[in-house]
């Protein structure tokens, strides 16, 4: 009598995880061409990361650079893009048909977010629904605060 009710519970339990078994296998499959050139020392470049100080060195050359913020309005409110063009749109937004086309395709796209995190994830998606100029930059505002100074302003 005792080996039907676990018997019952165990037969549950499996039928209850089954979903967690599956996947979406043409995503998974999207998702690894997307990331097939990430391997090694090149791997940053490959998610199309740019440094502080590449971004820095374009905006002095004249690349038009859009810069998108992803932060929520609140961070925003203290201090944000004020480089021309710049948008703000929160990570929560961002995949609207509205917000989708205020982001340019003939001009290069750079997410930023405080750290990298958000803009990582904003601008992975991004490029995997079809935006080929979109690039993060790396360390976010936090690593543009730490490399940009007197000195490299100029």
């Amino acid at each position: 009598m005792r080996k039907f009710p676990n018997t019952s519970l165990f037969i549950l339990g499996l039928a209850l995880s089954f979903p967690a078994w599956t996947y979406d296998l043409e995503m998974a499959e999207s998702y690894q061409q997307l990331f097939s050139n990430v391997v090694g020392a090149g791997a940053g470049k490959a998610l199309n990361f740019v440094s502080a100080e590449a971004f820095t060195k374009g905006l002095k050359e004249g690349k038009p650079w859009v810069a998108i913020d992803v932060r929520t309005p609140v961070e925003a409110e203290l201090f944000t893009l004020s480089l021309p063009d710049s948008l703000a749109i929160p990570t929560n937004e961002v995949f609207t048909p509205d917000n989708l086309a205020l982001i340019p395709r003939n001009k290069p796209v750079i997410i930023v977010c405080k750290s990298g995190a958000r803009a990582t994830a904003v601008g992975t998606s991004l490029r995997h629904i079809g935006f080929d100029n979109v690039y993060i930059l790396k360390g976010g505002f936090q690593g543009l605060a730490n490399y940009f100074g007197p000195k490299q302003a100029y």
